[in-house]
């Protein structure tokens, strides 16, 4: 059965097209991706520009159109926290609709974690014992903690690389102010995600952490989705010394990091070492599986 996942994040417009089958994993047959913004494109009203609006219609448009054309038999779509949080949502997912056919259900920040951990959870298996589960996106940070496939423990705060960027770094204030923010924020949900013990495996997902453990010198995405890639805190501490001195320009010449990302990774790079600190984590797995994968298990178990 072929299917399209189509995840509208604060950051990126991303269709995966899968070919699914019983009894083994999905198959990545197709993907089309779009820079989108919405964190960035929220007014001082706090809801999605009319730009905003137009630049989502049109993308969700073109992805229906390349899963119909790739012959996927149905789209699970969904929205997280730029339109989960601005207070238009619901306009905005009826112009999406109208225009287009295509139903958004916008996930809330908790079941955005669970769905991360149980992806994490099919990729590492039940031998990975106690997962910590670390997402940064471009809304917000997701957290999740367990034994089993649920986690017992999901949380999502406010903490993603555009939101940061745009509320934090582009009004002038600091990182060091930045980053004393995401630590208040962090160590207020910290408690019942600890309760049970450290983890037996810390695992990291989603494009801001692959860039930074990419920029800390973990193997390219060339080199194929098993090879072992990690984030080490003693790597990134540096690293952020570093980048606050270099301009958007320079950091898109780093190593794993695009373009469209680059003016968001100093934050990234800020709150993964708060996480990372508060949570006494000195290293970090990278999954390759996050969200979308998630999501589309839920909706194969429920087939």
């Amino acid at each position: 059965m072929r299917m399209g996942v189509l995840d509208i994040g604060s950051n990126t417009g991303h269709l995966l097209i899968v070919d699914a089958y019983r009894g083994g994993p999905p198959l990545p047959a197709y993907s089309f991706k779009e820079p989108l913004r919405l964190a960035e494109q929220l007014g001082d009203d706090n809801c999605v520009t009319d730009d905003g609006v137009a630049r989502l219609v049109k993308y969700v448009g073109e992805a229906k159109a390349e899963a119909l054309e790739r012959g996927c038999s149905s789209i699970v779509a969904f929205a997280t926290s730029a339109v989960r949080d601005a207070d238009n949502a619901d306009a905005v997912l009826a112009a999406v609709h109208a225009a287009t056919g295509v139903d958004l259900r916008v996930l809330p920040g908790e079941d955005e974690a669970r769905l991360t951990f149980l992806a994490v959870r099919r990729w590492f298996g039940w031998s990975a014992g106690r997962l910590g589960v670390f997402d940064i996106g471009g809304g917000s940070l997701e957290l999740a903690v367990g034994a089993d496939e649920e986690p017992t423990v999901a949380r999502s705060v406010p903490l993603g690389a555009g939101r940061l960027t745009r509320d934090w770094l582009d009004t002038g204030r600091t990182h060091e102010e930045l980053r004393l923010h995401a630590r208040s924020v962090i160590a207020d949900v910290a408690g019942p995600l600890l309760r049970g013990g450290h983890f037996d495996r810390a695992v990291a997902t989603s494009k801001t952490f692959r860039s930074l453990a990419r920029m800390c010198g973990a193997a390219s995405s060339s080199e194929g989705q098993y090879v072992r890639r990690v984030l080490r805190r003693s790597d990134l501490r540096p690293l952020i010394s570093e980048i606050v001195h270099l301009d958007v320009e320079e950091i898109a010449q780093l190593p794993g990091v695009s373009h469209d990302r680059a003016h968001q990774m100093v934050a990234g790079a800020v709150v993964a070492e708060a996480a990372m600190d508060l949570f006494g984590v000195d290293e970090l797995e990278i999954c390759p599986w996050a969200l979308r994968e998630g999501v589309l298990l839920e909706h194969l178990a429920h087939l």
